[in-house]
C-alpha cells in the first residue's frame, strides 16, 4: 500500500483536482494525507463568521475522506509571494519528512493562480530524490477555474488517469461542503461542471468517470 500526499493551495482544491482518486485509494486501503498551504484569517481581514464557516467545511472534509493527515500550514490566501521562500521550503520540508508520502500530488505548474504557481514551485523543490527517496510518484491536477484558463501554449495536457466512477457522486458531494466556493453553472466550480470533467476525462479511457494527472516523475 501507498502514501499519498496531496498538496492544496486553498481548502476544496484538494477535491476539485483529486477528490475522486482520494476515495478510491482510500477504499484500497492506502494513507490519505492532505497539505493545505492557505486559510482565512480575521488577521488576514475575513470576518470571524466566514472563518468560522470554513474552519468547520474542512472539518467535515476530513471526516468525509476519514484522512491519515490533514496540515494546515495556514498561510495568507494570494499572498504566499509575501513569505520568504526559506520560509516556506521549511514548513513543506517538515511535512513531507513526517508523512513520508510515495505519491506526490501537485496543483499544476501554469495554473492561472499565483498561489498555484508558487506552491507547485516549492513543493516540487522538496521532491528531489537524494533528499525524499520515499517519493516514487509525483503528479499534477487539473483545478476547475484555474487549469482551465492557462494560456494556450501552457494547456494541461493529462497523460495519467484514475477511474473514479464509483466515487463520482462522493466527490460532489464533498465539494458542495464548501458552500461559498461550489456555485450554479456555468460558474467553473459548480457541480455540472465538475461531472463534466469526470465524464470527458472517462470517455478518454473508456470508463463512466475519471481525474486525469500530469505525471512527471515515475519510480518503479
Amino acid at each position: 500500500m501507498g502514501k499519498y500526499l496531496i498538496v492544496a493551495t486553498h481548502p476544496d482544491d484538494e477535491t476539485l483536482g483529486a477528490g475522486g482518486l482520494m476515495l478510491r485509494k482510500k477504499a484500497e486501503g492506502n494513507e490519505v494525507y492532505v497539505l493545505n498551504m492557505t486559510h482565512m484569517s480575521t488577521a488576514y481581514g475575513y470576518d470571524e463568521d466566514r472563518v468560522t464557516s470554513r474552519n468547520y467545511e474542512i472539518e467535515e472534509m476530513v471526516k468525509s475522506y476519514d484522512l491519515d493527515g490533514y496540515f494546515n500550514l495556514k498561510l495568507k490566501p494570494s499572498g504566499l509571494d509575501s513569505y520568504l521562500e526559506g520560509d516556506l521550503l521549511h514548513k513543506i520540508s517538515s511535512v513531507f519528512n513526517e508523512v513520508y508520502p510515495s505519491v506526490v500530488i501537485l496543483p499544476y505548474y501554469k495554473d492561472v493562480h499565483s498561489d498555484h504557481r508558487i506552491t507547485f514551485d516549492l513543493c516540487y523543490s522538496c521532491t528531489k530524490n537524494f533528499r525524499y527517496p520515499f517519493i516514487k510518484k509525483i503528479l499534477m491536477m487539473e483545478t476547475p477555474s484555474e487549469t482551465d484558463f492557462v494560456m494556450a501554449e501552457y494547456s494541461f495536457k493529462p497523460n495519467y488517469f484514475v477511474d473514479i466512477s464509483s466515487y463520482i457522486d462522493k466527490k460532489i458531494e464533498i465539494a458542495k461542503i464548501y458552500k461559498s466556493e461550489i456555485l450554479e453553472h456555468p460558474f467553473p466550480r459548480s457541480e455540472k461542471n465538475i461531472r463534466a470533467y469526470a465524464t470527458t476525462r472517462g470517455a478518454l479511457i473508456g470508463v463512466d468517470s475519471a481525474e486525469a494527472f500530469v505525471l512527471i516523475k515515475g519510480i518503479e
